[in-house]
């Protein structure tokens, strides 16, 4: 089980219903170190005290506003829950819409709210409420520092709490300069009618299962074929002529729409092969790190004489 981040209420109008926020994402991001370009050596940053250059650790940092040049108040979390004890421990619910009303653009981070002792008959109630009306909760709440406004809705067995951007923090599309370049793009009702049919030839019900990071793979990839190669501490340069990107200029629109339906009719087939598991790369990309060790050593020794 996840570690709670906080532990509150949900309130709506004078029903409170004890709950803890959970962490509803698991990043998968590859992790990667910044190296020395001369030796390959690892590259650390530290913590220092600009006055006097000396690195301070953990311990000893605290927060601080600076509210004149070079003065600061100094601010603990007892002081960010001071500010709004009840904002700091409640998620406020507003209102209910109808959560198809809100734009993509606007979510941000997922997380779960579980029911505490003596919450669960009012944290049932509001899951299925909202389930069965096809509502959500808009509540404000404060996660750490900073106040979010927030959708509760319906996630399976559980609650969500899905934090949304504030709506001066997304950027209005009339800075893109649309009007002026798409004035003239006027696709042709032949056109329409074949982007249509391919949309509903490649439609099918919402599964989360069926799509994963393969560009994670594609670089876990890259990396086991230069440890292979011996290539390891080879830094790749750019190609002479980068090649253009996919489908930057389209000559027929209407004969690619054409072949894609044509394509997607046919059915394609599935690719041969398939992928190694990332556990089966990892093992050999540790098998193939070993006999690159002895040529990392002697770099290394070069280096430094």
């Amino acid at each position: 089980m996840p570690r709670v981040l906080w532990k509150g209420a949900i309130s709506f109008g004078l029903v409170n219903i004890p709950v803890g926020l959970y962490p509803a994402e698991k990043r998968k991001e590859l992790s990667f170190s910044m190296l020395d370009k001369r030796d390959l050596a690892p590259v650390g940053y530290k913590r220092v005290n600009k006055e006097t250059g000396k690195e301070v650790p953990w311990e000893r940092v605290v927060k601080g506003y600076e509210y004149e040049k070079d003065k600061y108040v100094v601010l603990s979390d007892e002081d960010f829950r001071r500010a709004n004890v009840e904002a700091t421990q409640t998620v406020d619910i507003v209102g209910f819409v109808d959560a198809a009303q809100i734009e993509p653009i606007y979510f941000e981070t997922p997380y779960y709210l579980a029911p505490l002792k003596r919450g669960e008959k009012g944290y049932v109630l509001l899951r299925d409420t909202l389930r069965r009306s096809g509502k959500a909760g808009v509540a404000n709440v404060v996660i750490r520092t900073r106040a979010h406004i927030a959708l509760v809705a319906p996630a399976e067995h559980a609650l969500a709490l899905i934090v949304l951007r504030y709506a001066d923090e997304i950027r209005p599309v009339d800075e893109l300069g649309l009007d002026e370049s798409l004035k003239n793009a006027k696709p042709s009702p032949k056109e329409f009618d074949m982007a249509l049919r391919l949309v509903g030839g490649m439609s099918e019900k919402w599964d989360p299962k069926r799509y994963r990071d393969t560009y994670r793979e594609d670089i876990l990839a890259r990396v086991e074929a230069k440890v292979k190669a011996g290539q390891t501490e080879e830094i790749t340069e750019p190609e002479a002529k980068e090649r253009p990107s996919k489908g930057a200029e389209v000559i027929d629109l209407m004969a690619l729409l054409k072949r894609s339906v044509e394509e997607k009719g046919r059915g394609r087939a599935a690719p041969a092969g398939h992928r190694r598991s990332t556990g089966a790369r990892k093992r050999a990309l540790r098998g193939a790190h070993k006999a690159n060790g002895a040529e990392r050593h002697r770099r290394h020794a070069s280096a430094s004489r």
